[in-house]
């Protein structure tokens, strides 16, 4: 089988009418490490995508190339066993080799332009953002299809980056067309409750998921909520 067909054969059922579709109906994104430390990375994928998670993202930028692609095949099977959505952070290269619903990219990352250069129409872009003027940008760019606002809090996963509050939360809220999700320190409770009066309907969590012994009631614990 070629590198084509093999895309294709694990792409099916996920054209971009139905990965729009699926956005636009997510409420609860995930990032995660490959679980190299833990080595239960397909139990963690089937207990949070069973519990609600709408999209996970591998996110672990110790991994060399080819198990980055191992790890993401076995988060792809997961998805499209459970009919969400996978997410592919920074690497082009390896979201095309695995054939990604989601390619996602922060401000210093490929263009969106050079993303579709090299990931074509239906692969789902999205871009993070810090501020309200970056924000704005994403939603006027016609090929970003979701973007981040945060981080809302301080938060270890982006240490050294300052909490930008929940202010900007409420002026996108009146503002964007785009779905959009509120990203950094957000937990049940208190914080999950905060985002929500401040207009953000979708968030991304790490550690209030990946850090949980319970990863499918954690995961029905935040999107009940939501």
């Amino acid at each position: 089988m070629t590198m084509d067909a093999a895309v294709q054969d694990t792409d099916r059922g996920t054209d971009r009418g139905t990965r729009l579709d699926r956005l636009r109906t997510a409420r609860l994104y995930v990032c995660t490490d490959s679980r190299s430390v833990q080595g239960d990375l397909p139990e963690f994928l089937d207990a949070a995508y069973a519990g609600g998670v709408d999209i996970i993202q591998l996110r672990d930028k110790g991994l060399e190339a080819q198990a980055e692609i191992e790890a993401l095949e076995v988060l792809r099977d997961a998805a499209h066993r459970h009919g969400k959505l996978f997410s592919v952070n920074d690497r082009a290269d390896v979201a095309l080799l695995v054939g990604a619903d989601v390619f996602h990219v922060g401000q210093g990352d490929l263009t969106s332009e050079q993303a579709r250069a090299v990931l074509g129409p239906d692969v789902i872009l999205g871009r993070s953002t810090h501020s309200i003027a970056q924000a704005d940008a994403a939603e006027a760019d016609p090929e970003i299809d979701y973007f981040c606002l945060g981080p809302v809090w301080e938060t270890p996963t982006k240490p050294g980056r300052p909490a930008i509050g929940t202010d900007p939360l409420r002026a996108l809220a009146s503002s964007a067309s785009k779905p959009w999700f509120a990203i950094g320190g957000i937990s049940a409770g208190e914080r999950l409750a905060e985002v929500r009066t401040a207009g953000a309907q979708r968030i991304v969590v790490v550690r209030a998921v990946t850090a949980a012994d319970d990863p499918a009631a954690a995961a029905a614990e935040l999107k009940q909520a939501l």
